[in-house]
């Protein structure tokens, strides 16, 4: 150190003494060692850190518990007392670490508890549909955290994590208090012997600055990296197959022969029950959503659910797909239950939902789309097949291209879904879900959020899929498209099915004055029927009959 401090001393300019101290290897290392601390501390901070807003978003109470009172101590004390603490208490019970570890240790703990809520924001700041539809998909919790969650979520996390990140290389300076080595404190060594404060500091200032603006850098470019309207191409090879499965694909690749060729209208045996609702009940609190609902789906049938907002119909689909739990009654899909297994008299809830829902195969579109904002229209379609069925990246992109083909959309394959309009985000929802090879679609209002225009387009994949034999149940108040596509109608009010009957029956013969007075107020569209030269999506899928 002394030959350093008489060089500086030799220089009597204060603006060449500041940055001749800014090239002293002295302080130089000591910004090391300050970045070391800042590093390990925001690295082992942020995992930790996800854990813990794991844990505050976590459904069972203790748990919360123990990740609350974790934030509410490291964020209400000061973090120099932590690090006394730390310094002061670990030899007492028998370890002995040096400052720098517990430096390191004392930062990661404290970043941990800021982080946690930084990332916590960030995930409830995404739109619980994304969970919704990434579950309907067959996608585990975690995996949904990983692929979906979290890459929206950064939008709003790298903001705050960026300033946090600038306040804890700043903050390494506090480090000095149990003699770590570091920028500030060799800083103040100087200054003990030749009383240059100006000099010394203002060096350990800039160099500080350097730091941070290494920082701001980095955030930028993670900014645009996970910005909602970046352009891109999609990168197919960032889809990696599931290895938590460890089992073969369950999705067959699909041949450019099959392109052409049409499936044969209504196929299957109508006769045969394929979804069962038996005395189903949902209630959410003291509300009771549905009644004791008794419905039977034949293979291959259209069904059409109508009925006036707050009936149960939404509720009844999401049901059918394990999206939400059953409060009474039972649900079968192809004789099997989904998310449950009975044993005794009892249905129990099975311990791996994802797996089951995958294995259930039913495709489900939603009102509001529900595509994965952070990817191409391509990538939303080949996500499910890559990541929960484990198909090669080659074959669902293959698969992906064929049914945008189908919808008219291949031209669309790389834009993001918030360059599209509705009508095409629905048009996409519907491919992503038949690139799982479903045996039964859900489609829950899937035009209502539609302005009139585009209603038509997505009205004709529907007519499409249900010409090919595609067991359907479709939520839709749309009054022609269930005349001309429907096999059945039943219409729902109050949680029950009030009624139900062929298109000719219930439309213009209603029993009920309820069913009556629903559809006076209901205006019938002329049907708007598509070209029968369009390519059917379901020439792609394999459906069972």
């Amino acid at each position: 150190m002394a030959p350093e401090i008489a060089e500086a001393d030799s220089i009597t300019d204060p603006i060449w003494a500041v940055l001749g101290y800014t090239t002293s290897s002295f302080l130089l290392t000591g910004a090391l060692i300050a970045i070391e601390i800042a590093a390990i501390a925001l690295l082992g901070g942020t995992l930790l850190g996800l854990l813990i807003a794991t844990m505050r978003l976590s459904l069972l109470a203790p748990i919360r518990a123990i990740a609350w009172f974790y934030v509410w101590l490291f964020r209400g004390t000061p973090l120099v007392l932590q690090l006394v603490f730390l310094y002061d208490a670990l030899p007492s019970v028998g370890i002995r670490l040096s400052s720098f570890t517990t430096a390191v240790i004392g930062f990661t703990l404290n970043e941990a508890a800021f982080a946690a809520e930084i990332i916590r924001g960030g995930i409830l700041s995404v739109d619980k549909r994304q969970s919704i539809a990434a579950a309907a998909l067959g996608m585990s919790n975690r995996l949904t955290l990983r692929r979906i969650i979290l890459p929206q979520a950064m939008r709003a996390i790298l903001p705050a994590l960026a300033n946090q990140t600038v306040s804890l290389v700043k903050g390494t300076a506090i480090a000095s208090v149990i003699f770590v080595n570091e920028l500030t404190f060799r800083a103040h060594q100087i200054v003990g012997q030749n009383f240059e404060f100006f000099t010394v500091f203002g060096a350990a200032g800039l160099i500080y600055l350097v730091m941070t603006s290494v920082v701001s850098i980095v955030q930028a470019g993670l900014e645009r990296r996970f910005g909602a309207d970046r352009e891109r191409r999609p990168l197919l090879d960032r889809f990696r197959t599931a290895r938590n499965e460890g089992r073969p694909a369950t999705l067959r690749p699909v041949a450019k022969e099959a392109t052409g060729f049409g499936l044969p209208a209504r196929s299957a045996d109508k006769s045969k029950p394929f979804v069962v609702c038996r005395s189903v009940r949902k209630s959410y609190g003291r509300r009771e959503i549905l009644r004791g609902v008794d419905l039977t789906v034949g293979r291959g049938e259209v069904v059409v659910v109508m009925g006036p907002s707050g009936s149960g119909k939404s509720t009844l689909l999401r049901l059918i797909n394990h999206l939400e739990e059953l409060n009474g009654g039972e649900i079968t899909v192809d004789g099997a239950f989904v998310g449950y297994e009975r044993i005794g008299d009892r249905l129990m809830p099975q311990h791996d939902l994802a797996r089951a829902r995958a294995e259930a195969r039913i495709g489900m579109v939603f009102q509001h789309f529900a595509l994965f904002e952070h990817f191409t229209a391509l990538e939303n379609i080949v996500e499910a097949p890559v990541q929960v069925h484990g198909m090669k990246p080659a074959a669902a992109r293959s698969r992906a291209e064929e049914l945008l083909r189908s919808v008219g959309l291949l031209g669309h394959a790389d834009h993001l879904p918030s360059r599209l309009s509705g009508g095409q985000q629905q048009r996409v929802a519907i491919a992503r879900a038949l690139a799982i090879e479903p045996r039964l679609m859900l489609f829950d209002e899937p035009t209502s959020a539609l302005d009139p225009e585009l209603v038509g387009e997505v009205l004709a994949a529907i007519r499409k899929l249900a010409r090919g034999g595609m067991t359907m149940i479709v939520v839709t108040h749309e009054v022609s498209f269930a005349r001309h596509v429907a096999d059945r109608i039943v219409f729902m009010d109050e949680g029950v099915i009030v009624e139900e009957g062929t298109p000719a029956d219930v439309l213009d013969q209603p029993k009920q004055e309820r069913t009556r007075r629903f559809l006076s107020k209901v205006e019938e569209l002329p049907a708007d029927q598509p070209a029968d030269d369009a390519i059917n999506p379901l020439s792609l899928v394999k459906v069972d009959r």
